[in-house]
């Protein structure tokens, strides 16, 4: 083995300028569409990290430039915060909780959010209420030499085989590099070739803005970086492994040098001392060791070609055509600036997008989609890029099941089960209650206690929402043993904490349980019993009510649970016509702020709806008239999804256009603004909502088509129940539909109409239309094509 030297990485500014073009590139000539529709595709590199392009595998990934004299890979591992494992619970705080409500019922909020602020919030490991930041790992620098001339330059991102790659011509040659992350190797692998032999040159080393950080080089081809968390313990470690066919390596002190080479191949692993939320003391080195001995031997054609088909058995299920158009062959950017209906082929690139995003940053395994995803290149990203559960986080989760990703959701389901750990303290230690509770923050350490500000922070229904997508989870696939294992411990925990916080509101004559201190997220501060928290609660009871009478227990329980869910303080319509966003009637109709938390009930909750609530449905589109078609994006995206759920497939395409056009960076990230990748996933579920719903029980084909879309197609979307359904549709009207029975369960339709259905052939008996929907009896595995 090679004498390995080490040296101190340079500082962040000596960084910034590391990555600053080192002679002046002219481009010329125009690159071709690439033959991949679904392909975001640009002609110049990347100038700044929102215009790169994200790869990842799950835990593990990339935002790739594109450059040319000079490329930057930046890398994540989604383990990788500040911090170290800590209880953020407040010792004693429940001996408050009294004074709190007492202070709220008697109107004196600023006094209640003063007391809480000082005797209520959490406890970090420095003393403040803030909860820790996910970081950026390092970043791969490569330079090539004597580029100066380029033409023919493209660079783009082919979802459907989850490849990076780039193209040119220089000084008489073609080039192309290939970049992906690999689920199957666990690595980050660039091909660089030409079509000249001996034309790869290249340097190459790796560099991280963490203070003390250092390099080393061994065995003549592996540049190792190492360092710590400044400040804290938690440890990280990534290898860049270089070979090459043709050619020759050679090494300095903190880099690689490849000449006259024909193809290099780069393999980058990363790893961090992360074990779980209560142990940090793994070896990051003794992984990519392990992670580098497993792939050893497999050369690049077997390393694309099993990392192609891991990937495709997820994101093939799914196929949208909403038809094309001339504009398709523009550059991704230029199609975003000016996006309308004669562009309908970026929205299906859109929705895909989402659906890319999901299995590149949550794999099973891996942490959750935390805000920005996967991706971050800031030591401080915007609100630490950890985990908001007030939407954020269920937006990231809100396509996992309807668009076929269900397996995208176990991260989810998995911290889940860490945080009721943490959750149960803060629940004893706050409220004095039984069960586990979390509010409207987590971090890696899984912090639960109420953080940063009592006017907003105290918020305890974060887990009992998250529990919606366990439940869903269910719905979706009737996997008895998943809702018995796994999700049933943490709904009935959940549910058994509001059975203890829930109080009688003393100035209601109806004598309502109320839930509060809470607030409605995120103004407004600190109240008692507002929508929101009433519409997830009552969500949640219904749930563990449902589970357990499906699993045959807590009789008793479903018992009490059934009482206090109709005695949950209801949903009001207030003076204005609007949905009441807390119990005193107090909306501002000129209040257009991007929260929406009362519409809740409508979406992701079952509670409103046209058909089942008209007054309560037609009181949400006064809330929305309200709130406006403005907004960050993901809240633009949230409204696709509230205008799908009121039938208004026009208004859902509006918002979707709105986001598009305003709230998506030139990579099609979802900017808030800044950067914020809840937009992307809520935009791809309200795509499905829009062609298909099964909430209320049924199966609801085309709820909300747009004119913008009179015809199309989908393939492999699901419906609760069990069922994977395709749809195609022609004038705006279903010409069939394909439903593959999963569990065996009675199929309904909604149809004002007789329906044809047949299977292998057969014409299958039907019900007639009863309050507009058709019953038929299905089996397991069966395929039934519905028309009219």
């Amino acid at each position: 083995m090679n004498q390995v030297m080490r040296i101190s990485v340079l500082s962040t500014v000596m960084l910034s300028a590391l990555f600053a073009d080192a002679a002046e590139v002219v481009f010329s000539g125009e690159a071709a569409p690439p033959a991949q529709s679904l392909s975001l595709w640009y002609r110049k590199p990347a100038r700044k990290w929102d215009e790169a392009l994200p790869i990842g595998n799950g835990r593990f990934g990339a935002m790739v430039f594109g450059g040319v004299a000079e490329e930057r890979v930046q890398f994540n591992d989604d383990t990788l915060f500040t911090g170290k494992p800590h209880d953020y619970a407040r010792k004693g705080a429940a001996k408050y909780l009294p004074e709190i409500r007492q202070l709220l019922f008697a109107g004196k909020q600023k006094e209640a959010e003063a007391l809480a602020g000082k005797e209520f919030m959490s406890i970090n490991i420095h003393g403040t209420n803030r909860q820790e930041a996910y970081q950026p790992f390092g970043d791969l620098k490569l330079e090539f030499p004597d580029v100066t001339n380029v033409s023919n330059y493209r660079r783009e991102l082919d979802l459907d085989r989850a490849l990076a790659l780039v193209q040119y011509q220089s000084n008489g040659a073609s080039y192309q590099r290939e970049i992906f992350a690999s689920s199957p190797a666990d690595a980050i692998v660039t091909r660089l070739s030409c079509d000249q032999p001996g034309r790869i040159n290249l340097k190459a080393t790796l560099s991280s803005l963490h203070p003390g950080t250092t390099l080393s080089v061994a065995d003549g081809n592996t540049v190792i970086l190492s360092g710590k968390i400044e400040g804290e313990n938690t440890g990280f470690e990534a290898r860049l492994l270089i070979s090459v066919e043709g050619g020759k390596i050679s090494a300095s002190r903190t880099e690689l040098e490849v000449t006259q080479a024909d193809t290099a191949t780069l393999i980058l692993v990363g790893a961090t001392s992360y074990v779980n939320f209560r142990d940090i003391s793994g070896e990051p080195a003794a992984k990519n060791q392990k992670t580098l001995q497993k792939i050893a031997g497999r050369n690049y054609s077997t390393l694309q070609a099993e990392h192609i088909a891991d990937y495709q058995k997820f994101f093939q299920r799914v196929k949208l055509n909403l038809g094309t158009s001339e504009r398709a062959k523009l550059p991704t950017d230029q199609r975003i600036k000016s996006f309308s209906e004669a562009d309908p082929q970026l929205a299906e690139l859109f929705y895909q997008y989402g659906r890319y995003l999901l299995i590149a940053s949550s794999r099973p395994g891996s942490q959750p989609a935390n805000l920005q995803g996967l991706w971050n290149e800031s030591l401080k990203p915007s609100w630490d890029s950890k985990y908001t559960i007030n939407i954020n986080t269920e937006m990231n989760y809100w396509p996992a099941e309807i668009s076929n990703l269900p397996e995208c959701a176990e991260p989810l389901f998995s911290a889940l089960r860490e945080i009721a750990v943490a959750g149960a303290v803060v629940a004893k230690e706050h409220y004095n209650a039984r069960g586990w509770v979390i509010h409207h923050n987590f971090d890696l350490w899984k912090g639960a206690a109420p953080i940063n500000n009592a006017n907003h922070g105290i918020w305890p229904t974060g887990g009992a929402w998250l529990c919606q997508h366990l439940w869903w989870h269910y719905e979706f696939s009737g996997d008895k043993k998943f809702l018995a294992e796994n999700a049933y411990p943490l709904m009935q925990g959940a549910a058994l904490f509001f059975v203890d916080y829930l109080i009688k509101d003393p100035r209601s004559d109806q004598g309502w349980l109320i839930s509060g201190p809470s607030n409605s997220p995120e103004q407004g501060g600190l109240v008692m019993g507002p929508t929101m928290d009433h519409q997830i609660i009552r969500d949640l009871f219904s749930n563990v009510i449902q589970a357990s009478e499906v699993l045959g227990v807590d009789q008793e329980l479903r018992g009490q649970l059934t009482e206090m869910r109709a005695k949950i303080a209801p949903n009001k319509i207030g003076q204005h016509g609007q949905l009441q966003e807390w119990l005193e009637d107090k909306d501002n109709p000129k209040n257009t702020h991007r929260h929406v938390s009362h519409l809740w009930g409508l979406h992701p909750g079952r509670e409103i709806h046209p058909r089942t609530t008209p007054e309560l449905a037609q009181a949400c589109k006064v809330t929305l008239a309200h709130r406006g078609d403005g907004g960050t994006g993901w809240s633009k995206a949230w409204k696709i999804n509230f205008w799908a759920r009121l039938l208004d497939g026009d208004h859902a395409y509006k918002m979707l256009s709105e986001a598009l056009r305003n709230n998506t960076l030139p990579n099609l990230f979802d900017t808030h603004p800044p950067f914020q990748i809840d937009g992307n996933f809520g935009a791809t579920s309200g795509i499905a909502e829009m062609l298909l719903q099964s909430h209320l029980g049924e199966i609801d084909l085309l709820p909300a088509l747009p004119s913008a879309w009179p015809t199309g197609s989908v393939i492999g979307l699901r419906a609760g129940g069990g069922f994977e359904v395709d749809i195609e549709w022609e004038n705006n009207k279903l010409t069939q539909a394909q439903l593959k029975s999963t569990i065996g369960n009675k199929c309904r339709v909604r149809s004002a109409h007789a329906l044809s259905v047949k299977c292998g052939g057969k014409t299958i008996k039907t019900t007639a239309p009863t309050d507009g929907v058709v019953e038929f009896e299905t089996e397991k595995g069966q395929v039934y094509t519905v028309r009219h």
